[in-house]
């Protein structure tokens, strides 16, 4: 029952959480009590409840660096002290795509836990972000490129979906569903053209933990930054460190500025 349930994370969680695991968990203990996003570093193979390998020592999470716009906006190894980034790829045995909602009012909240923030993103690229500060802290962080346009929709509807949702929902991918409570809005400060930040606890046969997710427009570009305590109870608040997300947004206005 208990692996039961962890699988059922999968359907909870950001995807974009689930390379984050593989760097965050190294040294957390191995309570086997801790939801299990997929794509962590080897969390095919382990057993329940312990930690995976660091990217680092795998040497199959590295980060790509140069390239197109998008790329060098995304966050890479070096960019922040204390932090471990790799770029996993997702666990096979992960649902793809967009998760659906019950409620066609909260299709937004479900959306941004898909491969991308919503469908009408152009590109995207995620980065987890494991804390050697905090143990069991897996924080992610995305860079999607849009139409400028298409960008500030987005952030338009993820604002209505969190005042419209605040009982909660249940959302579906592949044959994979659980429920979202106590979705709130969150003040968080950004440096970006706008935002909206959100927490709420995904939940699933007995399982449970507290989300926070932060979402940034900075032009034609999406930030999509979500955080998950993967080591502790759902009583625990978890939220994207402040330094994480300065960076990330440090890094795209200067791409910008570049041309």
């Amino acid at each position: 029952m208990r692996m039961k349930a962890r699988a059922t994370m999968v359907a909870l969680v950001p995807t974009l959480l689930f390379a984050a695991t593989g760097c965050s968990t190294t040294h957390a203990p191995a309570t086997g009590k801790a939801p299990d996003p997929k794509g962590s570093a080897g969390s095919a193979s382990a057993a329940p409840g312990a930690p995976a390998p660091s990217a680092v020592a795998t040497g199959a999470a590295a980060p790509k660096t140069g390239g197109s716009r998008l790329e060098r906006s995304a966050l890479a190894q070096g960019d922040l002290p204390g932090y471990q980034i790799s770029a996993q790829g997702k666990n096979p045995n992960a649902p793809d795509g967009q998760p659906q909602a019950d409620k066609k009012a909260c299709q937004p909240l479900a959306d941004i836990m898909g491969d991308k923030p919503d469908p009408s993103a152009r590109e995207t690229l995620s980065r987890g972000v494991g804390s050697q500060k905090q143990l069991g802290l897996a924080v992610s962080a995305s860079v999607s490129s849009y139409s400028e346009s298409d960008a500030k929709a987005l952030i338009a509807r993820l604002k209505a979906a969190v005042a419209a949702c605040g009982s909660g929902f249940s959302a579906t991918v592949g044959k994979q569903s659980g429920a979202y409570r106590e979705v709130r809005p969150a003040d968080y400060r950004t440096s970006g053209d706008e935002s909206v930040s959100w927490t709420m606890t995904a939940a699933a046969q007995g399982v449970s933990a507290q989300v926070h997710l932060v979402v940034v427009r900075e032009g034609d570009t999406v930030v999509r930054l979500t955080a998950l305590n993967v080591a502790a109870a759902a009583q625990q608040k978890a939220q994207v460190p402040q330094e994480v997300a300065d960076k990330q947004l440090e890094k795209i206005q200067k791409v910008q500025r570049a041309g």
